[in-house]
Parts: C-alpha cells; structure tokens; sequence
C-alpha cells in the first residue's frame, strides 16, 4: 500500500513539474530547464503511468498527443456568440470610428482603447469547466462551430488545467497560428515526405485543427493568443484586466497596449504595420477596442459586429524583385495564363519565384516589360501578384511579352475569341488540359480525393498510369507499390480513397468535370434540375436558363461541353466506373427568406458557397443578375456593375453583417 501511495504521489508530482515546465515553455516563453531535463521528467512519468494505467488522468500532460481518429465533427452551439468585426482599411476609417464611439457614449465619456496585433490563424473557442478544459471549438459561423476538441488538447500552449482560481466556467477566446519558422520546417518535412507544401501558416493551421485524426494535429507546432472571453467574462470591469487575467490562469494572452486618444492608436497602427515583417508570425491588422466594460455594453452590437471595435487591415505585403521571363501555362480549361519568373524575393516571410500576371491585357494595361523591376503583391497575403512595373530603373534591355500563336505543350493554335481577355487551347486532347483536370478533379472542393495530390497526378500521368479522370478509377494498388514512397498500407489508402469518391453527389461530379463558367454553386444548381442523362441527352440552352442563377453564358457552355464527342466518351465511362450522376434532391426548405431571390457580388470574407449555402438553409434562392424581381443583393468590397444595378432599380443591398441579420429574424 505504501509503494501505491508513493508511486501516485511521484507521479502527481511529475505532473505539476511537467505542467509548470509546459507554461514556462509554451506560454511565457521562458524556460527555465533544457529540453533534455524536461524530456527526462517527462519520460519519467509516462513510463510511471504505463507501468500503473489505473492512475492515468485525463488531464495527465501525456494524454495529449493525440486519440483515435475520429468520423466527423459534431457541431456546438457557442454559449455566447463569436462576432465578426467591422474592418478600417485607412487612417480616416478610424478617426470617422472614434467619432461615432465618442456620438453614442456622450460627451460625458472619454473612452480609453486597447490595440492588439491580429494574428492571421484560426478563430477558436476554449471551455474551462472547474478549471479543466473540457471542450474547444472553432468559431464556424459565429453561432455555431465544429467541436475539435480532441484536437485543441493536443497544443501544448493550451494548458489542461488553469491557476489562480479561475471562474467555475470560463470560455477563452483566440488565434490558433503557426510561426514562420516553424512552418518553414513543416513544409521541409512535407517535401522530403514527398507531400505537397502549404501555402501559408494560416492554412496549415487551420488545416490542422480540422484533422480527423488528433494524431496529425499532435505533430503540428501550433501555438495560440487568446483575446477575449465568452462565457464567464462578464465580472472583468474591462478588457485589458481580462487579458491580465487571462495570464494569471495561465493562459497566452494576446499582447496589448493601452491609449488615451485615437491618435496614438493610430500611431500604434503604423508602428505595427511597419514592423510586421519582422514578428516571428503573420499579423493581418490591429484590432481596436473600447477598454471599459461598461461603455461596452453602452455601445452594444450591430447585426453581427460590435460597435465597440474594429479591425485596422493592413495593405498586402509587398516588395520589389526583378521580372526575369515570362512563361506560359495552360490550365485545365486550355486557359494559357501567363506567369512572371522573378529573381526570388521575400515578401513576408515567404520566398517567392513566381507570380500571376492574369492575362495579355493586364501585361499591356500595366506596361509591364520582360527585365523590369516590378512590384510584387502577395493578395490577401496569400496569393503572389506582379502589381506594376517600376518604370524609373530601366536600363533598355527590356523586352515585350507576346502571347503565343501556339500551344506552349501540344503545339497546336490557339484562340482568343471576340470580347474575351483570355486565350485558350482548343486543343481538348492537349496533355497540359488533361493533366490540368486531373489534379482538379482530385482536388478538395472537387472529388476530394485524399492523397492524389498535384505531384502524386503529375507523376502518375507522366508514367501513363492515368490519361484522364476515368483511369484514375483503374488504377491498382500492385501497380502503385514498387513506386518510391508507396508501400502496401499506403497504396491501398489511396485505392479506398478513390473508391470513397464515388459516393460523392452529382453536383461534385459536374463540378469536376471542369466545364468553362461552371463553379461549384453553378454546378449545385443545376444538378437539382437535371442528371447526367439529361444533360447527355441534349438538354438546351433555352431549358438550362430557366433555372435560377443560370444565364446564356453558362448554357451555353454546358451544351457545348456535352456536343463534344471527347467529353461525352469521358462521361460514359465515368458512368461506368459508378460515378454518381443522378439528379439530386431539391433542398428547398422553409425559412426567413423563403421565395426570396438573392444576388451575391463582391469580395466578401468566407467563399460564395458559403453563403448560398446559408441562403438556401434560410429558404431562399441564389441568382446570378440582378433584375426588378430580385430581393437582395449581397455585396462585398470592389462589388460593381452589380451593386450599380441594384441602386438604379432600388433593390435592398446588404452587407454581410446585415445578410445575418436577415437570417436570424
């Protein structure tokens, strides 16, 4: 009995040093041990609690490496709902802010404002319960998110249990991210593993917390700031003594500085923007935020956003490198896109080679020469994008780019239709386009094919494994094994994963197919209408445009798609192999906009799918013009000829905080 008492003492023991080390670590960044004395503690202790699994905890600092994988996420209604923020994306945005803050809350009351840095990441919701973490989901949409809790308890920065006695729930707030030099080395492995790198910190990030298997997750080096409170912040008199708080529990709290005046907010801004290159993670913008708790609550919420803060967004990352040749692509549509090969330059953190230049016309619009120095933006601070041509340092070796006459792969001409930006190979046996569609057609939006990545497509189409999408449902695991990196566990994952894409629904199959102006929503539509034999058996322009949403454009490109001999021969055997091409269910359902007609134009914060989706949930209905019997049009930034013809025939406009509103009443 006295070696059990012992035995649980030392292990309680190495628990508490174990945890103490992790917040000294993940937390303050400031270790007080080597990573070998830790290692040596914790080994210790899992050795101790595999030789007494009666006294293993759930709470215990080894149990979060990651379970069993699980089958999906169930979704949890936030307690108090994770609102979205206005955004400023200039100076005079938040002095006209300050103005309106200063209006409502009276002339009596001077407001004191707290700036925060705003980490571009994952948006999640912690819940402590007693001060154990009991639950973590990610923000969803506001109201409802994915519980990913096995997940969250695999980041060390997120401690099991809080200190200095914490509210009896309590529901942190914050930023799951990634640093750059830690996804500078997660990208490494994933090519040594012969894996396609992530595109940023953000998405790998967020792709991790979204693993079905917590396993995956555990071996991410994620880390997070929290910035708020849901549930169990209502006793703080103010948001910078919660964010002490959150500190005193033990928590990573979001640094913070406190201002008198919105001018030094401001100021603040700008030190930040000017700095953001050199932080050890991706900030997107400050948020700005009333301090008091009570002027708070005075000021309330509009819609979805809180009229107490904003979110100051900084411009996209930029810099300057040299434009060394202009190559061509040919995507999946025979689109030829051409793309700049620049000396490479750091922009952000991020090394960059290559860039989009869209189309001839842009090249021409912006002047941009072959040998120029050039302005490269990273969009969104994602996607790389040649801006302007630095004019002033040419030396006149430059030269003009010129579209070819020729397919760059198959060598065939090419064709630029009237009133069209874009050239195209109409070449549709062209490798380059089958290739192209193959990658699409595995892809995550598409068919969703786990492992078929783009170099795994690549290599497998350059051997002959596969032509086109149909073979890929031929393919053998024994033909996949004596490959390199392929074992027997590994090809036959990929086998049952292309097996699992035949229960997707038709709208994914049309979608893939990869017809010209058929998108994702386009494709959902039409899908309720028709099935594959429907559109194999000549359905027309003039009985596609009766849909909702679908103009002469897309029809047209439908039947046109459908004529082709090539296309129809790809479809039968796509049939064959047990693709589903029924016509699916129409999910029409009752709600707040029930037989309402809905535009959606602009730049707006999550996909348009996002939002038909929410629209079609809600009862109503997705259309592509605007016309007199339209009901709303939903605009996001840079909205134009369709927001022009909403406000000339007085059709209600919204912006995405009142869209929300409309669902909710």
């Amino acid at each position: 009995m006295a070696e059990s008492v012992d035995v649980r003492d030392r292990i309680e023991d190495l628990r508490e040093q174990v945890r103490y080390h992790n917040r000294r670590y993940h937390v303050e960044d400031a270790p007080e041990i080597s990573d070998a004395e830790y290692d040596s503690l914790y080994r210790e202790l899992e050795a101790l609690e595999g030789e007494h699994p009666e006294l293993v905890t759930p709470d215990s600092p080894t149990q979060r490496v990651g379970g069993e994988p699980l089958e999906g996420f169930e979704e949890i209604r936030h307690s108090v709902p994770m609102l979205s923020l206005a955004n400023a994306r200039k100076v005079e945005d938040l002095h006209e802010w300050d103005a309106r803050v200063r209006r409502l809350l009276g002339d009596d009351e001077s407001p004191r404002y707290v700036t925060e840095r705003k980490i571009d990441g994952l948006a999640v919701s912690l819940r402590y319960e007693k001060g154990r973490f009991v639950r973590g989901a990610t923000r969803g949409n506001g109201a409802v998110g994915e519980d990913v809790t096995a997940n969250l308890a695999t980041v060390r920065s997120i401690p099991e249990r809080l200190d200095d006695d914490p509210p009896e729930v309590l529901e942190p707030r914050g930023e799951v991210y990634m640093t750059l030099e830690d996804f500078e080395k997660l990208n490494r492995r994933q090519e040594e593993e012969g894996k396609p790198p992530f595109a940023n910190p953000r998405n790998a990030a967020a792709g991790a917390i979204r693993q079905l298997d917590p396993r995956i997750t555990a071996r991410r080096p994620l880390k997070i700031y929290l910035y708020g409170i849901g549930e169990g912040g209502e006793g703080f008199e103010s948001h910078s003594r919660m964010l002490d708080r959150l500190k005193d529990y033990g928590l990573r709290a979001n640094p913070h500085k406190l201002h008198d005046s919105i001018e030094s907010v401001i100021e603040e801004c700008l030190h930040a923007a000017s700095e953001r290159e050199s932080l050890p993670y991706q900030i997107d913008g400050v948020v700005v935020k009333v301090d008091s708790r009570e002027q708070q609550l005075a000021l309330g919420s509009v819609a979805r956003a809180p009229r107490w803060a904003i979110a100051y967004k900084f411009e996209p990352l930029a810099g300057r490198t040299k434009l060394l040749d202009i190559h061509v692509k040919v995507g999946r549509t025979g689109a030829l896109t051409p793309q700049a090969v620049l000396e490479p330059v750091n922009v952000g953190g991020v090394v960059i080679s290559r860039a989009t230049l869209h189309n001839e016309d842009y090249i021409k619009e912006k002047g941009i020469l072959i040998g120029d120095t050039v302005v490269v933006e990273r969009a969104g601070d994602v996607i790389p994008q040649v801006v302007k041509a630095v004019v002033e340092e040419r030396d006149g070796d430059e030269r003009e780019f010129a579209m070819p006459k020729y397919c760059p792969v198959c060598g065939e001409p090419v064709s630029r239709p009237e009133g069209e930006a874009v050239t195209r190979c109409v070449n549709s046996r062209c490798p380059a386009q089958a290739l192209e569609h193959i990658i699409h057609w595995s892809s995550k939006s598409a068919m969703d094919i786990d492992g078929l990545g783009e170099k795994l497509a690549t290599r497998l189409f350059d051997l002959g494994f596969i032509k086109d999408a149909a073979g890929i449902y031929d393919l053998k695991a024994e033909q996949l094994v004596p490959l390199e990196g392929f074992g027997e566990k590994s090809a036959q994952n990929l086998i049952q994963a292309i097996d699992r894409s035949k229960e997707q629904p038709f709208s994914r199959v049309l979608y893939a197919l990869g017809i010209r102006h058929v998108g994702a929503v386009t494709a959902s539509l039409i899908s309720r209408r028709f099935g594959g034999d429907d559109l194999m058996d000549g359905a027309d322009v003039e009985r596609l445009t009766e849909i909702d949403g679908i103009g002469e454009v897309v029809a047209r490109a439908v039947v046109e798609y459908f004529d082709l001999e090539d296309n129809r021969d790809l479809v039968r055997r796509l049939m064959e192999r047990g693709l589903d091409f029924e016509r699916e269910e129409d999910g029409t359902t009752d709600g707040p906009l029930s037989g309402k007609r809905v535009v959606i134009t602009g730049t707006l914060e999550r996909p348009r799918s996002y939002y038909v989706e929410r629209l079609e949930a809600a009862g109503g209905t997705f259309t592509s013009s605007v016309s007199k019997n339209t009901d709303y049009v939903l605009a996001g930034e840079e909205a134009g000829s369709k927001l022009a013809r909403a406000r000339e025939l007085g059709v209600p406009v919204l912006d995405e905080a009142g869209f929300e509103e409309l669902l909710s009443s």
